[in-house]
């Protein structure tokens, strides 16, 4: 199962000018991670000198998820488990899958649904969770009776050689072949590549509703089937009854884990009017509380941005707010030591409908807005163009079912004082609207893995038709 990711990284190292690992010079060599003692697991990873990326930074680290993507190290282990959880959930659903048998209005006649695998399920999926999405993807997909095919974000390339070589050793403990699931390594051309290939059955796509677009678009120009994945602009509402015990702590998570790089993390906090003061007041003094550092600190509760980009969309988000009347209560700025730490934000007073509270923004950037009434805070939570998670605090058990109905939330994830993040594994997982309408993980998402036939049985010695029809 190798060779393609060989052959990819050597594609590559084609076409790089630091391609021959001869001609560098012996100063870079040494100060390259795989050359070093303490990472010495690289070489367990099946590396090489001339794999590029693998080069000195200023990091330390000892291979953890977040070695590449960032994330404290408490949510690495986490994810990691998570992936561990939905292989437990899949072997339990492997002895569940089928369809009904359904009466037939003609004697002598059944009528079954048979579930079949879809054959090849590509999946690609982003930096932000870089082994959990993918477990998902991979463990439902395995157990529907399908292959994979990975392509994981090119920022999080080690992760992705790492879990495929774990499965790699799995599959060969148990005399199966390496390449049920495989790994291409690369960037936008490869993905085009895979949304283009009729050969890939399904393809599961997480990332942004931009890209997203983009593929499903491909993947429907040739009839395939596509599982999207895309973005959240997610809201919390507080009422006047909420626990504020439960609302202050619920916002800090869902708005700064992971550093505000979640598809689920809280962009929009609703307060009404008579405890926004006191909320925002609050929230201030937990956001003033929060240990920022090193991701492999186990204490450190916030860590870096992921990359430079997502560092400049921070701070263009937090200007463009104060261009349209915000003003910025807690942070708003790059923090003064290594990596791509900005300070966790807070941003008041702007419109509910205001563009840059439209537009999501992979970053810890928290809107806070009051209103008046239920009926206008459900229109303020659904009047954005994505629909993944959405969270109300109150006690009012009337106001909760409206919030459950058809006139409440139009998210895929609709949550009662609770966050906006951290969704179990035991049920879908998806958003609706530019989200992108998919779902994987548990419930009946197994589904989108498999093709369905209704099958027609005739177990008499008569043939009579459907609708009464006679054909004589």
């Amino acid at each position: 199962m190798w060779r393609v990711p060989r052959q990819l990284c050597a594609h590559l190292l084609r076409g790089s000018k630091l391609s021959d690992a001869w001609n560098r010079p012996a100063a870079f060599m040494s100060t390259l991670l795989i050359n070093q003692a303490q990472y010495a697991w690289l070489k367990e990873l099946g590396l090489r000198e001339e794999n590029e990326g693998v080069y000195n930074g200023s990091w330390g680290g000892r291979g953890e998820v977040s070695l590449e993507m960032g994330k404290i190290l408490v949510e690495g282990v986490g994810e990691v488990q998570e992936y561990v959880d939905i292989c437990d959930y899949a072997v339990g659903l492997s002895r569940m899958i089928g369809g009904p048998i359904l009466p037939s209005e003609r004697p002598g006649h059944a009528l079954i649904e048979q579930w079949n695998p879809v054959g090849l399920v590509g999946i690609i999926t982003a930096f932000n969770f870089p082994v959990a999405v993918y477990g998902w993807n991979n463990a439902i997909a395995m157990i529907c009776g399908n292959v994979c095919l990975w392509k994981g974000a090119p920022t999080t390339s080690l992760i992705s050689v790492a879990v495929t070589k774990i499965i790699a050793k799995v599959l060969e403990d148990n005399k199966l072949p390496g390449a049920i699931c495989s790994l291409t390594c690369g960037g936008a051309d490869i993905g085009t590549a895979m949304a283009k290939d009729e050969r890939v059955n399904l393809l599961s796509f997480t990332g942004s509703t931009q890209v997203g677009k983009q593929v499903a678009l491909m993947v429907q120009e040739r009839f395939g089937r596509s599982l999207l994945e895309l973005g959240g602009n997610n809201a919390i509402i507080a009422f006047e009854d909420a626990d504020l015990s439960l609302v202050v702590p619920s916002a800090l998570f869902a708005a700064v884990g992971t550093a505000g790089q979640r598809c689920t993390t809280a962009r929009r906090l609703f307060l009404h009017e008579s405890i926004h003061d006191e909320v925002v007041n609050r929230l201030k003094k937990a956001y003033a509380q929060i240990r920022v550092g090193n991701p492999w600190d186990s204490n450190v509760l916030y860590g870096p941005l992921h990359t430079k980009q997502s560092v400049s969309m921070f701070l263009g988000a937090v200007e463009e707010a104060k261009k349209e009347g915000g003003t910025v209560v807690y942070g708003g700025k790059v923090m003064d030591r290594p990596g791509n730490y900005v300070e966790p934000t807070i941003v008041t007073g702007l419109a509910h409908d205001a563009s840059i509270a439209h537009t999501e923004t992979f970053a810890p950037i928290l809107y806070v807005f009051k209103f008046k009434s239920e009926e206008e805070v459900f229109a303020w939570n659904n009047e954005v163009k994505q629909g993944l998670s959405s969270s109300i605090f109150t006690k009012d058990l009337g106001r909760i079912f409206r919030w459950l109905g058809p006139k409440g939330s139009d998210c895929g994830i609709v949550n009662v004082n609770i966050p906006t993040s951290g969704a179990e594994i035991g049920g879908a997982f998806g958003g609706e609207k530019h989200t992108g309408g998919g779902r994987e993980s548990g419930s009946d998402a197994w589904k989108q893995y498999m093709r369905r036939s209704t099958c027609t049985i005739n177990y008499s010695k008569d043939l009579p038709l459907a609708q009464g029809i006679k054909f004589q």
